[in-house]
């Protein structure tokens, strides 16, 4: 990995548990749609967050879930607060993670994301985009409620504009007027394929919820070849 200096241009609530970070890097670097970059706290501290705009822009795209005070996500989001208000920059090592987008790959996509996870797969579906590909690609949002899902409004408009992409949000606790699923997400996802052999499966969110998914999709005929997370680096 590379280390890089970034200048931080805004720092943005999507609402009270979420972050857009935007980081405009000194140098231009190459990295694969999916990666990963790790904020420099320290030398000891390197903590990874999904790079959520896709290869070529110019600048990094970031979405920090950080609701609880002193946590590990929140103390990135205030360095880079007090970095932009001071002016200063931050530091990065780029790229990493192998559960990137297999381009060249024709099998249909099946895209899920847990919350935050979605930063991950936001740069798949941009790069998708920017490629002209129009692989068959479901993409599964999964959240809480419908404050969670916060940048529903993307996923829609690509939905609406790309008929190769399905966007299926999922809330397990939503009102009358929601327009969407309410299951939990792997229930859902269960429910709706009879066998996944033949999909490339890229997913992100907590590894809680990313070990479970490998379990219950073990059950639907995954092939596990083609199941592509970052969490499965660090789960057995």
């Amino acid at each position: 990995m590379n280390t890089i200096s970034c200048k931080i241009e805004t720092v943005t609530p999507f609402n009270d548990a979420v972050y857009r970070i935007i980081l405009k890097p000194e140098t231009a670097f190459d990295f694969n749609a999916g990666q990963y970059l790790c904020v420099v706290m320290d030398e000891q501290d390197k903590r990874p967050f999904s790079i959520a705009s896709a290869p070529g822009s110019e600048h990094i795209e970031l979405h920090i879930g950080a609701a609880v005070s002193e946590s590990y996500p929140m103390q990135v989001v205030e360095r880079m607060k007090d970095c932009l208000a001071n002016d200063g920059q931050i530091e990065i090592e780029v790229p990493g993670g192998e559960a990137h987008l297999r381009h060249e790959s024709l099998r249909p996509r099946l895209l899920i994301a847990g919350g935050t996870g979605f930063s991950y797969i936001k740069s798949i579906v941009e790069q998708q985009i920017a490629l002209g590909q129009k692989i068959e690609t479901t993409l599964y949002w999964g959240c809480r409620n419908i404050d969670a899902m916060y940048y529903q409004s993307i996923a829609r408009e690509w939905h609406d504009a790309h008929p190769w992409l399905h966007f299926v949000p999922v809330l397990e606790e939503a009102g009358g007027d929601w327009k969407g699923k309410k299951a939990n997400l792997l229930a859902q996802i269960k429910a709706d394929f009879v066998s996944l052999s033949g999909y490339d499966i890229y997913i992100a969110g907590r590894f809680d919820m990313v070990g479970a998914a490998r379990e219950v999709f073990r059950s639907v005929g995954v092939e596990e070849d083609h199941l592509y997370g970052d969490a499965f680096a660090f789960i057995k």
